[in-house]
C-alpha cells in the first residue's frame, strides 16, 4: 500500500481543529443551539434499547459522566474493557476472535492492520444518526471502507507533542522543537515512547536538513525504504538513551513521570497533560515547530457483536455535539461535532489556544495509514532503542 503524505491528510483535522480554535473562542450561540436540538431525537429512540453494550475501550477516552449520562438516558448498561496502545488493543481482539466486544476503538492510521484483522463487521447508515459530525471526520472515514462498507466513525482527536513541568523550565512556542528533548539541560528528565521518540527524531532532522524524508512520508512507502530512515534514527536515539528517565505506555504513567518520577518534558499525548493543566497541576502541551502529530480515535463494530441495538444507541450518543465535549472535557482530546466547542469549559478551550498557538495548526502532521508490515518492523526499532 501506498502511504499517502502527511500534508494532504493533514487537511482532514487541519480544518476541523480551525473551526474548533477560532469560531469556538469567540462566541457560537448558534451552534449552541443547535446542539440542544439533537438531544430529543436520541432520548425519543435510545430509550427503548436497554439491555448491555460491551466496550474494548482507551483508558482515559470516556471520562465522567459519560457513560452515567449515557444509561441513564437509555437504561443501557456499560462495559468496559480498558485498553492503553493499539496493540495491546489488537491482542485482546485476536484472543477472542472479536467475541466479547460490540464495538472497539481502532485509531484511524492503523486501517490496514485492522482490515487484516478481519474482525470488523460493516456498520449500517441506515442506523447512523452523523448530522452533527464534522464534515472533514466523515472525510476522515473514507479509508476505512471496503468490500461496499463502512469499517469505522470517530469519536475525538488529538495529537502527540511535547509537554513539560512549567515549574522548572520555561519553553516557547518560537523555539519549540522534537529536538528540544535532547538539549543537555535535560538529560535524565525525559519521558517517551521509543516507536514515538524515533518519529519525533525523524521529524526534527527532517526540518534541519540532516536527513530528508519527506517529512517522514518515505519511511511509511516499503520496508527498505523505511529501514535507510531508521538506520539513521536509531544510533542518535540509543547515543541518547541517558536521557531518557522513563519511557511511557498509558495515560497514567505519563502523568505519573512529570508528577511523582521526576520527568521535565516529554514527547506525550496531550490529553493527560491538559487534564492535569486542567486541575492546576503545574504542566504544560505544545506543538513544536515540525508539527503536533495528530490522530483521530474512532469506533468500529466487532464482527462478534451480539448487542447490536445497543451499540448503534452508543454511537448516535457519542455523536451528539453535548457527549462529545464531554468527552473532549474530560479527556483533554479534542471533539469531533459542530456545536460541541461552544459547550467547553473556559479551561479547556484556553488550553486548546495554547497548545496550538500561532501557525501550529497549519503544521499538523496527521499519522500515516501505516502499511501493514509497518508495525512489525517499526516495532523491532523500537525494542532495540528500549533495550539499549
Amino acid at each position: 500500500m501506498t502511504a499517502k503524505k502527511p500534508a494532504s491528510s493533514a487537511a482532514l483535522t487541519l480544518s476541523a481543529a480551525r473551526r474548533f480554535s477560532r469560531r469556538t473562542m469567540l462566541k457560537n450561540a448558534t451552534m449552541a443551539g443547535a446542539a440542544l436540538a439533537v438531544g430529543p431525537w436520541f432520548v425519543k429512540n435510545a430509550l427503548s434499547s436497554s439491555g448491555e453494550l460491551n466496550l474494548l475501550n482507551w483508558s482515559d477516552e470516556l471520562p465522567d459522566p459519560v457513560i452515567p449520562d449515557f444509561t441513564a438516558k437509555t437504561g443501557i448498561k456499560v462495559n468496559t474493557t480498558p485498553f492503553s496502545q493499539n496493540e495491546e488493543q489488537i491482542n485482546k481482539l485476536q484472543a477472542t476472535g472479536g467475541e466479547g466486544f460490540d464495538l472497539y476503538q481502532p485509531t484511524r492510521d492503523r486501517q490496514p492492520q485492522f482490515k487484516d484483522l478481519g474482525l470488523t463487521a460493516a456498520l449500517d447508515p441506515k442506523k447512523l444518526e452523523n448530522g452533527s459530525v464534522l464534515p472533514s471526520f466523515i472525510e476522515a472515514t473514507k479509508i476505512w471502507e471496503w468490500d461496499g462498507g463502512l469499517h469505522w466513525m470517530p469519536h475525538c482527536w488529538g495529537s502527540e507533542a511535547i509537554s513539560w513541568r512549567t515549574d522548572q523550565t520555561k519553553l516557547e512556542y518560537k523555539t519549540l522543537s522534537y529536538g528540544t528533548l535532547w538539549e543537555d539541560q535535560y538529560k535524565g528528565k525525559v519521558q517517551g515512547r521509543p516507536h514515538s521518540l524515533l518519529l519525533g527524531i525523524g521529524l526534527w532532522m527532517d526540518a534541519s536538513g540532516k536527513l530528508p524524508s519527506n517529512r517522514m512520508a518515505d519511511a511509511f512507502k516499503d520496508p527498505d525504504s523505511f529501514k535507510k530512515i531508521y538506520d539513521v534514527l536509531l544510533p542518535f536515539a540509543i547515543a541518547h538513551k541517558p536521557w531518557i528517565k522513563q519511557f511511557w505506555d498509558s495515560a497514567d504513567n505519563t502523568k505519573s513521570g512529570l508528577l511523582e518520577n521526576g520527568v521535565v518534558i516529554g514527547q506525550t499525548w496531550d490529553g493527560p497533560v491538559l487534564s492535569l493543566k486542567k486541575d492546576g497541576k503545574p504542566v504544560s502541551y505544545m506543538a513544536p515547530q515540525e508539527g503536533a502529530i495528530a490522530w483521530i480515535d474512532g469506533w468500529s463494530l466487532s464482527s462478534g457483536a451480539k448487542n447490536i441495538d445497543q451499540a448503534y444507541a452508543w454511537l448516535n450518543y457519542v455523536h451528539t455535539p453535548e457527549a462529545s465535549a464531554k468527552v473532549a472535557d474530560g479527556s483533554g482530546y479534542n471533539p469531533i461535532c459542530k456545536g460541541s466547542d461552544a459547550l467547553l469549559s473556559a479551561a479547556a478551550k484556553k488550553n486548546f489556544q495554547e497548545a496550538y498557538p500561532g501557525d501550529a495548526l497549519d503544521k499538523l502532521w496527521n499519522r500515516i495509514p501505516e502499511p501493514s508490515w509497518f508495525g512489525d518492523l517499526r516495532g523491532e526499532y523500537a525494542e532495540k532503542f528500549k533495550a539499549a
